[in-house]
């Protein structure tokens, strides 16, 4: 393995981009200190507010949409793109990059044509199918490409030859001992350590669906003494909550510790995304999966082997109403037996070694 001098990071817009590239990040510094290491954002992207936080050298570069499909004259013609990744390649050039890694989302497009232009290793990670457009476009460039999930690389052509590598996850969720830590997370947050907790995340922006159905069906979770940590989405309006209940009902905009978050659960109601199922299943926590329905259904698809594995539900968010959440949580969440057997299962399918498995392939990518 390594040293490597230098390596150039792409990846933003979204958390699904911005957080496995920050547990790269924090592997690739565990394992080799003296390693500079540049980050490629967009000057709107969520990569702004997460990324310097961390120590790390965020430099932003012109991005810009991309059509949904991918041929070589998307590449050829656009002058902006070219503009964009000039860009990249000056960052390239001055810190010296050995490598790009890119994680998606529009801003790697720029780094993977800097880094093809100066025949630079590159690697690709993806953790959708199908594959994002930047990464699509990526891979014309490149045969480095590693997936986050086994079912990627059977259902989908463009990934059939990938290597699985899992999904980087920070140290705080990877080394997640969520029986030691449940009874301080749960007094953090204000309920009780004697009683079920159902916790609720739609992501960063929330889910309507999923914030209605739950706040409908609150008097009835309290009645069954089911408490509710719920956190609502910064950018989602507020969802009233009723003000008599039983048990406590917390509340939240957001939450950066998600580990508090998953310590406290004994179940997990959340969309589909894939850094939420690849989190759940490393930590062994039964979820209940409302995926997105206004997409290609790749939330779906990253769901569904967890679910099939035996360690979460799915259901359509068409379905999620709060007589739903009553006739199914309830009894499930009071079931610790039924609970212990679908943690079991999604940890059995999910990996906690994903940053380090992708550290070796870019090590090998180099040496190649």
């Amino acid at each position: 393995m390594g040293p490597l001098r230098s390596v150039v990071l792409a990846g933003g817009g979204t958390g699904g981009h911005v957080y496995p590239l920050l547990a790269f990040a924090d592997c690739l510094r565990r394992h080799d200190p003296g390693v500079r290491i540049t980050c490629l954002g967009t000057p709107r992207g969520m990569e702004n507010e997460l990324i310097p936080p961390q120590g790390y050298d965020l430099r932003t570069i012109p991005a810009y949409q991309l059509p949904r499909s991918i041929n070589m004259n998307l590449v050829r013609t656009p002058g902006r793109m070219w503009t964009a990744a000039r860009a990249a390649g000056k960052v390239i050039d001055e810190v010296r990059a050995d490598a790009v890694v890119g994680f998606g989302g529009y801003v790697s497009v720029p780094a993977y044509l800097a880094a093809w232009r100066r025949e630079l290793p590159m690697v690709i990670h993806e953790v959708n199918v199908p594959p994002g457009v930047a990464n699509r476009l990526g891979m014309k460039f490149t045969k480095n490409v590693a997936v986050g999930f086994p079912h990627q690389p059977v259902q989908a052509e463009s990934l059939r030859d990938a290597r699985v590598v899992g999904v980087p996850l920070r140290r705080s969720i990877a080394g997640l001992d969520r029986a030691a830590l449940r009874n301080a997370a749960r007094a953090r947050f204000g309920l009780r350590p004697d009683l079920p907790v159902l916790f609720v995340a739609g992501g960063s922006s929330g889910a309507r669906t999923i914030n209605l159905a739950v706040a409908g069906a609150a008097k009835e979770l309290a009645r069954n003494g089911v408490q509710v940590l719920h956190v609502m989405g910064a950018r989602n309006e507020p969802v009233p909550i009723p003000t008599d209940l039983p048990v406590p009902y917390v509340t939240l905009p957001y939450l950066s510790e998600m580990e508090l978050g998953y310590a406290a659960a004994d179940l997990m109601l959340a969309r589909g995304g894939a850094m939420t199922v690849a989190e759940v299943a490393a930590i062994g926590l039964p979820t209940i999966f409302v995926p997105y329905p206004h997409s290609n259904q790749e939330q779906k698809r990253n769901a569904l082997p967890v679910v099939e594995a035996g360690g979460g539900l799915l259901v359509d968010d068409s379905e999620m109403t709060p007589s739903w959440l009553e006739r199914t949580v309830i009894p499930l969440i009071r079931d610790p037996h039924r609970l212990h057997a679908m943690g079991a299962a999604a940890s059995a399918y999910g990996r906690r070694d994903g940053d380090v498995a992708l550290l070796n392939f870019v090590y090998e990518a180099v040496a190649r």
